[in-house]
């Protein structure tokens, strides 16, 4: 029987805001996760997916709601990563809703100056 007043309801999934920039030493992403605190956010490599994944929760009121426009439910996601980023080097923090990580990029693969010998 597919009773839906019996369902509980499915947990919404939002693909967070990002912006991504680099330079010669890491590359930065930033994601938009308003009410998502450190104890809620799980930060991943699996092989070549970074997996960003957050889960805002439900506050409680004694009342009924007039308007409810603040959205509860998970953020999820994911990047592939290439060859260029260090797995072993990669920090993150959690900030007003705003989460940073920074991904080291392989020493071998950052450019660098060639001595030029005279003679």
């Amino acid at each position: 029987m597919n009773d839906k007043k019996n369902r509980e309801p499915e947990a919404k999934i939002y693909k967070s805001c990002c912006d991504i920039y680099h330079d010669a030493d890491k590359v930065v992403l930033r994601l938009e996760m308003p009410g998502v605190t450190n104890k809620n956010l799980d930060i991943k490599v699996d092989e070549d997916l970074l997996i960003i994944s957050g889960k805002r929760t439900e506050q409680e009121y004694n009342g009924k709601y007039i308007l409810r426009e603040i959205r509860t439910g998970n953020y999820y996601h994911e990047f592939a990563l290439d060859d260029t980023i260090d797995r072993t080097n990669i920090d993150a923090s959690i900030k007003n809703g705003v989460v940073t990580l920074v991904l080291g990029i392989k020493e071998s693969v950052k450019p660098r100056k060639i001595e030029i010998k005279a003679g």
